[in-house]
């Protein structure tokens, strides 16, 4: 290692300490990154579909990969594209971190052991939703000929941006007794759904979900007339935000809202686009001549977007265009230093009423009239129409 340079005083009053231009640093996870040796998508806001990227040999777990670095992610959630070839089986692994694991293409097993005497072995097909405990060994096994393509989210950002050691994340033996029971109903699916504790929304608590693309959804109406959602509940975070499943009704889409960045939708089933704009540019970013600095992506099954993009607080609105409802995953990859909770910190109100109610959403009244224009040109193009109750856009519900 090179001997650290010693700190030299300016030499004059007209001079300063330090560089007056440099290179901004890469967080301890960006570094980790690279390290990998696999390809990295950053600098965007979503893909259109993860079956489209070009992965690479990834030897640390012995399938191939890539990571998924979107705008407004960094220090809160990590993401990457697992494949694993037809009949091969992954390395073994274990992290300090959590990780949620959607099968997007394949089928095979999961086993997971604290003692490799009793290994627990689950069961996956297409649409699978498991959660990896930090700590608990696991290794994923591909069952077919055919290809295994997961994609993942965890937590690692602010584990590895914080701890600094990657032997304690990679090689750590503590096992947290509220997030891992080292018995066989650990992956037992609940169907049972229950009311979450600090907002009475539908809940799930279970560790494994046979199919989340084709499962019955219970009815909210909180997003948008007929919306249905069931927010998962992994071990040991039943009283916590742990993302949602949620589905529109063809014809039908979401109000725009905003909170802050991190959140990021995976498209399960249908198609559809997403708006996302900063909350400066105000509720009618169209009509106020604003339109070109809108993002907007599109995607199929498979592909996700990031919702507030840029690390900021932007509105981002969800439409579906396609013969089927409009399903989606809110991906949470497991806690991270940022909590959020769906109620304004000062009055309590929920951020999922309207702004004139003092949330965070914009009604459909008030929206910019762009966004139901433009969402019947994209209806027509496939042989629909909007099907929004006459009714939301004229109150401000």
């Amino acid at each position: 290692m090179a001997e650290p340079e010693l700190f030299h005083e300016p030499s004059s009053d007209d001079d300063r300490a330090g560089l007056n231009k440099g290179v901004a640093r890469q967080t301890r996870y960006r570094q980790f990154l690279t390290e990998e040796n696999i390809p990295i998508y950053e600098n965007i806001i979503g893909v259109h579909n993860v079956r489209e990227l070009d992965l690479g040999a990834w030897d640390r777990l012995g399938g191939n990969g890539a990571y998924i670095y979107l705008d407004g992610t960094d220090g809160i959630k990590g993401m990457f594209v697992l494949e694993v070839p037809g009949g091969a089986a992954l390395k073994p692994e274990r992290h300090f971190y959590h990780a949620i694991y959607l099968v997007v293409e394949g089928r095979g097993t999961t086993e997971t052991w604290v003692d490799e005497k009793n290994k627990k072995v689950t069961e996956w097909g297409p649409g699978s939703l498991f959660y990896l405990p930090p700590n608990v060994h696991h290794r994923i096994v591909n069952a077919t000929n055919e290809r295994v393509l997961i994609i993942a989210a965890t937590n690692a950002p602010p584990v590895f941006n914080v701890v600094f050691d990657e032997h304690f994340i990679f090689n750590n033996d503590y096992i947290f007794p509220a997030h891992y029971r080292d018995d066989q109903d650990f992956y037992k699916y609940d169907e049972k759904v229950y009311a979450v504790p600090f907002n009475k929304r539908a809940q799930a608590r279970t560790n494994f979900y046979p199919d989340i693309v084709h499962s019955e959804l219970p009815l909210d109406n909180q997003r948008a007339p007929g919306f249905r959602r069931i927010q998962p509940a992994w071990s040991g975070f039943e009283d916590e935000s742990c993302g949602f499943i949620a589905q529109y009704p063809q014809g039908r889409y979401s109000r725009a809202h905003y909170h802050d960045a991190g959140a990021v939708l995976v498209c399960l089933r249908g198609k559809g686009y997403t708006y996302n704009w900063p909350v400066e540019l105000g509720q009618t970013p169209w009509k106020d001549g604003h339109g070109d600095e809108v993002k907007v992506l599109d995607y199929v099954p498979g592909g996700l977007v990031a919702a507030a993009p840029g690390g900021g607080t932007w509105f981002h609105q969800h439409f579906g265009v396609a013969d089927e409802p409009f399903r989606v995953i809110n991906f949470w990859g497991g806690p991270t230093p940022l909590t959020y909770l769906g109620f304004d910190p000062e009055s309590g109100a929920a951020t999922n009423l309207n702004i004139s109610q003092g949330g965070r959403a914009i009604g459909y009244a008030q929206e910019d009239p762009f966004i139901r224009e433009q969402f019947q040109r994209e209806l027509e193009a496939v042989g629909h129409s909007n099907t929004m109750p006459p009714s939301v856009y004229e109150t401000d519900l």
